[in-house]
């Protein structure tokens, strides 16, 4: 933006260039990327977003406590209290609850420690997406193999419920 400024007794024509934005507002940059424009704040934009005032968004939020509940607490304990006397081992489940909680917290350590190690998890990350672009090219691409897939669940299910 130029202004063009003349002397009348020398009839000399003189540039005066004027910075594009303040020299109080330039900061230095370590982009090579052009600075952006400053921001209109005049322009609004519609949402689909309908605004609700405060007290009927308040009164949208509320709820209400009905007499009937699905489960009772009384009787919710009184189920499990009946599961675990029907249990004969008992020190055989508490041992494998035990476990279970034992192998969960290992396993989370163990997930812990190869995520800290810098290539690790990207490579990991390919890993699965391999397997699960050959589970679909296998199991789930072509009808045959999705039959296969429906019977071999459907016979791990049986065996795990002792059905077989």
């Amino acid at each position: 933006m130029a202004a063009a400024a003349s002397s009348s007794s020398s009839m000399v024509a003189t540039a005066v260039l004027i910075p594009r934005f303040p020299t109080a507002v330039r900061t230095t940059r370590c982009s090579a990327l052009p600075p952006l424009p400053p921001r209109v704040s005049t322009v609004s934009f519609s949402s689909p977003v309908k605004l609700i005032p405060e007290s009927k968004r308040f009164s949208l939020l509320q709820t209400k406590a009905s007499d009937e509940t699905s489960a009772d607490a009384g009787e919710l304990f009184t189920d499990l209290k009946e599961k675990w006397d029907k249990v004969e081992n008992k020190s055989t489940v508490l041992l494998y609850g035990g476990g279970a909680v034992v192998a969960v917290w290992l396993s989370s350590i163990l997930v812990g420690a190869i995520n800290s190690v810098p290539l690790l998890p990207k490579i990991m990350e390919l890993v699965g997406l391999g397997y699960t672009g050959w589970f679909i090219y296998r199991y789930l691409l072509f009808k045959s193999s999705r039959k296969e897939l429906a019977t071999d669940i459907e016979a791990l299910k049986s065996k795990i419920a002792g059905t077989e």
